[in-house]
């Protein structure tokens, strides 16, 4: 079985984990200077969020529009590129006096940007590493996201204490330029993985060849609604506890940690068509308890024990990457990726009605079960497409 040693022990792997643990770190920085600065300037809530989740819920145009790129460019040249346009937007962002509108279109930008770079980065994985030592590397790179964003909201509010929120985005923006190093020196120069020129109809055109097969349906389905349900449960802390709401958040954190070192690095080959499943169970499960309004201790094994579940999305990429060919391995992970982001964004806007309407506590409930429904019903038909078994690969394969 693999170990992290093997995996860093490709050379490539290293500045593409490094340049994403510091687009990830730059992410969570430049986004909440930008949210404060925004509501020292506006007083919104509202646009408060939207600065700091904006270019997530920007990806979803961008995964109609611009993701056919993420096979038809050069790794090395479209991530460096990314970061370099990431790292010029948050630096834009941090000029006294920029209009509002004006702030909001580069984070449109970005998001549109980020959707590409997500591709490129998932495909370029497939490319560096060894079948065998794929679902650790991702594992690797989930584990550095958490961790860098943890950090990121730390050090975040360390640098708005002692510089400022504009301070805190060109430290975020130091930090893309960083990621830009980092792919342009690091990784080698490598052939686009498809032909053909990029463009939206050739976007729509991959989209629905994706979209067309039952079994790839299924695994989108896997990789974007339980976890996203579950993401708006989380969007519940505050209301449900505001004193505690970020011990909530670490022990979520902590959970998802968990999840992915075990099943990166002990699962063994032969259980990962079994488990996937009954993890994303496990990630909806422990949310039944809220409607009870548990005790502290209560509630924060429960986030912790739930958070775990997130691994079964390691599994279910090793599925996508399956399904498809390898020239479209990228455009296939972006659209993973872009489609995950919107659904959280989504769920955690119906959460936050649900509990308008209701309560926190009958929220979470509504949507654990939810989640649980869409697991059992996507399970069920998937039974004989497991991974590990001759029907996940297409025949044309």
């Amino acid at each position: 079985m693999p170990r992290y040693r093997d995996v860093f022990r490709v050379p490539e792997f290293t500045p593409l984990f490094l340049g994403g643990a510091a687009s990830a770190a730059a992410q969570t920085v430049a986004g909440l200077g930008l949210a404060t600065l925004v509501f020292r300037a506006t007083g919104s809530p509202l646009l408060a969020a939207l600065a700091m989740f904006g270019p997530a819920l920007a990806q979803l145009v961008g995964a109609t529009t611009l993701l056919a790129a993420a096979d038809r460019l050069p790794p090395r040249t479209a991530l460096t590129a990314v970061a370099l346009v990431f790292a010029a937007g948050t630096a834009a962002q941090a000029l006294p006096g920029l209009p509002l509108a004006a702030t909001f279109s580069l984070l449109f930008v970005q998001g549109l940007t980020g959707s590409v770079g997500n591709g490129v980065r998932g495909g370029l994985l497939n490319e560096i590493l060894p079948r065998d030592r794929r679902l650790l590397g991702r594992s690797v790179l989930n584990m550095s996201v958490g961790v860098c964003q943890i950090a990121g909201f730390a050090a975040g509010g360390l640098l708005l204490a002692l510089l400022s929120a504009r301070g805190t985005l060109l430290t975020g923006a130091a930090l893309y330029l960083a990621a830009a190093l980092l792919a342009r020196g690091g990784l080698s120069a490598r052939a686009p993985r498809a032909s053909g020129r990029p463009s939206p109809a050739e976007t729509w055109r991959t989209n629905a060849r994706l979209w067309s097969s039952p079994e790839r349906r299924r695994v989108y389905v896997a990789l974007w609604v339980p976890n996203g349900l579950v993401v708006g449960c989380e969007s519940l802390f505050v209301p449900y506890d505001p004193e505690h709401a970020g011990l909530l958040f670490v022990c979520a954190g902590a959970g998802m940690l968990a999840g992915d070192t075990a099943v990166g690095r002990f699962v063994p080959d032969r259980w990962r068509g079994r488990l996937a499943a009954p993890l994303q169970m496990l990630l909806a499960a422990p949310y039944l308890l809220f409607f009870l309004r548990p005790a502290l201790p209560l509630a924060l094994a429960a986030v912790t024990v739930s958070a775990v579940g997130y691994a079964a999305s390691l599994l279910y990429q090793e599925r996508l990457v399956e399904l498809v060919p390898d020239e479209l391995s990228g455009h296939a992970l972006g659209l993973h990726s872009s489609g995950m982001l919107t659904l959280q964004g989504l769920s955690a806007t119906l959460a936050g009605g649900l509990a308008q309407l209701a309560s926190t506590t009958t929220a979470m409930t509504l949507l654990a079960v939810t989640s649980l429904a869409v697991t059992l019903a996507s399970a069920g038909k998937g039974k004989s497409a497991e991974p590990g078994t001759v029907n996940l690969v297409p025949r044309s394969r």
